[in-house]
């Protein structure tokens, strides 16, 4: 672990406690020296309650104490033997109750725009379930008709990082197994990062989808037909006299 739990708590204990400096602090606790200035200043962290890395085993007096005499030494976080091998939790993620209804709608989303991911990919970017992912795809939950999909990281259920490294892994998995994929595919097998620096293809819109090998070439040479056929003269011509006119004449 490279720095304390309950790091903001333990930086407002250390401001309120110690005389060291805010450098030392931010260091330790993983925390901008601005930020530590902002909770000496008490813009920062209002509210909370000071957490005591001494009590809770992961500082030492003698370090707060050798760092208060020395502006340049670093605190060290102390060894925790029981903690060994704890950093990386192991099982499903935990969502909070308050989003916990909204995550069948994020697993629709990404089994909607995303299907080359795993249940156990998706399982671990919302933190659900293999049978509930199956009920979905299969569209047999019982809440079906009711579900909109949302995009998980919309709802905070996860980050954009991980979706983008999910979905890089998915693609790398099905260049090695060598399936060919549609334009529409690929673009969903990308990061967004990727696919915002990808080249634009012209494309031809549905609405007239069809039309792409519509041609007026023989429209134009009928009209050009017709224009030599054609005097304007003529049709202001008026017709030729004959008998009767000129028995209308005194």
């Amino acid at each position: 672990m490279n720095k304390p739990i309950m790091a903001k708590a333990t930086a407002v204990w250390l401001v309120d406690n110690t005389t060291l400096s805010f450098k030392q602090i931010g260091d330790f606790c993983g925390l901008h020296e601005l930020e530590v200035q902002g909770i000496a200043d008490g813009d920062v962290a209002v509210g909370v309650k000071g957490f005591d890395p001494v009590a809770n085993n992961q500082l030492t007096q003698d370090e707060i104490d050798a760092a208060e005499k020395d502006p340049a030494h670093k605190l060290k976080l102390k060894f925790y033997a029981a903690a060994v091998g704890e950093e990386k939790r192991r099982g499903p993620r935990y969502t909070p109750l308050s989003k916990r209804q909204d995550r069948p709608n994020s697993i629709l989303w990404l089994v909607k725009f995303h299907p080359e991911l795993t249940d156990s990919q998706i399982a671990k970017l919302v933190g659900t379930t293999k049978p509930t992912i199956q009920s979905i795809r299969e569209r047999t939950h019982w809440n079906i008709s009711n579900m909109q999909p949302i995009d998980p990281v919309a709802l905070g259920l996860c980050k954009q990082s991980e979706l983008d490294a999910a979905v890089q892994k998915a693609a790398a998995k099905a260049a090695r197994e060598g399936g060919a994929m549609s334009d529409d595919e690929r673009r969903k097998l990308v990061s967004t990062e990727t696919s915002l620096g990808m080249d634009t293809e012209p494309r031809i819109p549905s609405s007239i989808s069809g039309l792409e090998t519509f041609s007026l070439s023989d429209n134009e040479s009928e009209d050009d037909d017709k224009g030599d056929l054609l005097d304007a003269d003529s049709f202001f011509n008026l017709p030729s006299g004959g008998d009767d006119d000129e028995d209308e004449q005194p």
